[in-house]
């Protein structure tokens, strides 16, 4: 069943039922989805993906929540939720070339962070869920590292270790770049 659900998935184009087969390849067996997935994905219905969870998690946001600047909270979490996985699997990949060498191409590194984004963002609009989704996210990121790629497990921990220190660093100098000061 679930090599029937990725077969289809790889040879579509994207649509609604390509969504919801990824979703549920994602969710029921992600080790096997990333498996086989990630050989031939591009990055375009990675793309796509990605751009259309990241719409249902800032129309979530926005329901949940009441705003002052709705347009403006609206654009953030949009640009957040697109920018974020690219900027990681940018970051990931350059570990990777540094640790590894050039072992997969960009486009199947960025359909990995695409995809595992996607997922997780479904979830990462309710309030406090962040403890649940960032370490899942990371988790699937590691699994489709493992399976996808047939990285070492050492190799895909220490990509995703330089990857969050990296990330954690940028957000923290972009705070202290801040007018205020990040306070």
């Amino acid at each position: 069943m679930t090599s029937d659900i990725m077969d289809r998935t790889a040879a579509e184009e994207f649509s609604a039922g390509f969504y919801f087969r990824t979703l549920s390849g994602l969710l029921g067996e992600p080790r096997s989805f990333f498996q086989s997935s990630l050989k031939d994905a591009g990055c375009w219905k990675p793309f796509q993906f990605l751009l259309v969870s990241s719409i249902l998690f800032t129309a979530a946001s926005m329901i949940s929540n009441d705003f002052v600047k709705p347009v403006v909270s609206g654009g953030i979490f949009f640009l957040n939720a697109l920018g974020t996985p690219a900027i990681s699997a940018a970051i990931g990949y350059m570990a990777m070339v540094m640790i590894l060498g050039k072992r997969v191409s960009f486009s199947r590194f960025f359909a990995l962070y695409a995809f595992a984004s996607g997922v997780t963002l479904l979830a990462s609009w309710a309030p406090y869920f962040i403890f649940i989704t960032e370490p899942w996210r990371w988790w699937l990121i590691g699994a489709g590292m493992t399976r996808g790629f047939g990285f070492k497990r050492r190799h895909a921990l220490l990509i995703i270790i330089i990857s969050i220190f990296v990330l954690a660093l940028s957000v923290y100098s972009i705070l202290l770049a801040l007018p205020s000061g990040g306070a």
